[in-house]
């Protein structure tokens, strides 16, 4: 029986558009830039380990490595910024205020606080389990983590990838502590993606072994209904359902998302146990 997670192309269930293609190449941009943002950047910090040193030879040597992570870097900021450039015109031009408040915005609200305490009554069995709407409120924490790490790392990390002309805007000095932050709050981001994103989106009992959802772009009824009760409830009341109804994703497409979530999972496992043992040995 094929888990709920990883369905099988068809059999006979309804499916429904969640993301975008857009979207969903947008993840897939950032996923891979952190990712190798992670391994390079992480082998630049612990350079004296064994593995830093087998990542500095596999990409041709510790000039190359810092190439590849100025690489990830533009990559992952040109994404970072087509989103905000999408959802300000969307916002601004295409008046679409739900982005900013209501059900199926991003922006946390009073029911994500109920929600956050009512999760843990339900883990103490001392309530039920909440429904969720589009955006559950960990969904919602991972994306705020998105904009303050860009901040943090992005400004620390070009801060001293263009001295010169930043050394003209503020005290050299202040570089050095720009070094600090970006190391710091890089291994604060490795540690909460490797760990709480993918335990919520992918690990959890919900999910295991992971959710395709965002490679695909689709999710079944099952799904739908399950890890977004109130939305779906909410759709069906608007009779906007059918409006939503696709074809099943191929079965080449399901293959694929398992591919790349399994390798994009097992590195960052590897990264973070990799990171805790070089933390350790310190």
């Amino acid at each position: 029986m094929s888990s709920p997670a990883i369905p099988a192309a068809d059999e006979g269930r309804r499916y429904y558009t969640r993301f975008t293609p857009p979207q969903r190449f947008l993840h897939v941009a950032l996923m891979t830039s952190f990712l190798g943002l992670g391994a390079t950047g992480l082998a630049l910090k612990f350079s004296t380990t064994g593995w830093s040193a087998a990542i500095s030879r596999a990409v041709g040597g510790a000039a190359a490595m810092v190439f590849w992570h100025k690489l990830w870097a533009v990559v992952l900021t040109i994404a970072f910024g087509a989103h905000v450039i999408e959802i300000l015109y969307r916002v601004l031009f295409k008046k679409e205020w739900g982005l900013v408040w209501g059900p199926n915005s991003l922006v946390p609200n009073l029911k994500d606080i109920q929600d956050f305490i009512g999760h843990f009554k339900y883990f103490l069995f001392l309530g039920p389990q909440p429904k969720f709407d589009r955006y559950a409120y960990w969904s919602k924490v991972d994306y705020w983590g998105v904009f303050w790490g860009m901040g943090i790392i992005g400004f620390s990390g070009y801060a001293m990838w263009f001295a010169p002309f930043f050394s003209k805007l503020i005290p050299g000095s202040w570089l050095n502590i720009a070094l600090l932050i970006h190391g710091e709050e890089a291994l604060l981001a490795v540690g909460f993606i490797f760990v709480v994103h993918f335990f919520n989106e992918h690990l959890r009992p919900h999910n295991f072994p992971m959710d395709i959802t965002i490679f695909t772009g689709q999710q079944s009824e099952e799904q739908f209904k399950g890890h977004h009760p109130e939305e779906y409830q909410r759709v069906v009341a608007a009779g906007q359902l059918e409006a939503l109804r696709s074809k099943a994703p191929a079965p080449w497409v399901i293959r694929l998302s398992v591919i790349v979530g399994t390798v994009a999972i097992a590195i960052g496992i590897v990264l973070i146990v990799l990171t805790a043992v070089a933390l350790i040995r310190e």
